[in-house]
């Protein structure tokens, strides 16, 4: 019990945060503003004053924290291959987890439908071309998807955890500031992805070791679970022959 506790604890209060910024919506068509609308005005203004290449490099960090996720993926499942069942079941849950994580976030999405501010708010200048209506703001998809990996990544390749850090803070905030989305779709989305795939991720963690464990024992898998071994040096004779 005393190990789940601190878990617990994060989860509550996590929970507690999402319910306030889902307390921050407004009905559609009530005519009100969104809570957010005067914070998500002050950064796109900043944005959409902001020098052309600062606008460029948003739109890039936007899209390519979500490819450096997928490459610190790839490599932390390559680095496994030499190390225990444990390890590679890690390594091959964690963007499992992180894929249940998105399916998740994209029906709570279609379930509250809050519409995407660039729409929603007016008098406003944004960086980036508004997504199509239907494609709906809370929570953000890219926010839930680069915490998710850095949780899931802290678990079982710290130094890489670290290195996604920032850069999912930034993917993150970038949403924001090329005009897609409110602060608090991203706050809500770097909870539910930090909060929800790391709870897959522990649930799934054990089967999936079972599941490793037996399928490193097939020949043809073998290369694809586990690392090749150099060849043995042969070993020489006294008289200088190798046997």
């Amino acid at each position: 019990m005393k190990k789940w506790l601190p878990y617990a604890i994060f989860g509550g209060l996590a929970f507690l945060t999402v319910g306030w910024l889902l307390s921050m919506r407004v009905t559609q068509g009530s005519g009100e503003e969104n809570a957010g609308a005067e914070t998500y005005r002050d950064i796109t203004s900043l944005a959409s004053d902001s020098p052309s290449w600062l606008q460029s490099l948003g739109e890039i960090i936007s899209e390519a924290g979500i490819l450096v996720c997928l490459v610190l993926f790839f490599l932390g499942y390559w680095k496994a291959r030499s190390n225990s069942h444990q390890a590679m079941a890690l390594a091959l849950v964690a963007p499992i987890a992180t894929c249940l994580t998105y399916v998740l976030s994209e029906l709570l999405k279609g379930w509250l439908q809050e519409e995407r501010p660039c729409r929603a708010v007016t008098g406003v200048r944004i960086v980036a071309e508004c997504p199509e209506p239907g494609d709906w703001s809370f929570p953000s998809n890219h926010s839930v998807i680069v915490a998710a990996s850095v949780a899931t990544l802290f678990v079982f390749w710290r130094t890489a955890a670290l290195l996604a850090l920032p850069i999912a803070v930034l993917t993150a905030f970038s949403r924001v500031f090329i005009g897609v989305h409110y602060l608090h779709d991203v706050v809500a989305g770097c909870l539910m992805g930090a909060v929800v795939a790391f709870v897959v991720l522990k649930l799934l963690v054990r089967p999936g070791e079972w599941a490793v464990t037996r399928l490193r024992e097939y020949d043809r898998l073998r290369p694809v679970l586990v690392a090749s071994k150099p060849a043995a040096e042969p070993v020489a004779s006294e008289s200088g022959v190798p046997r």
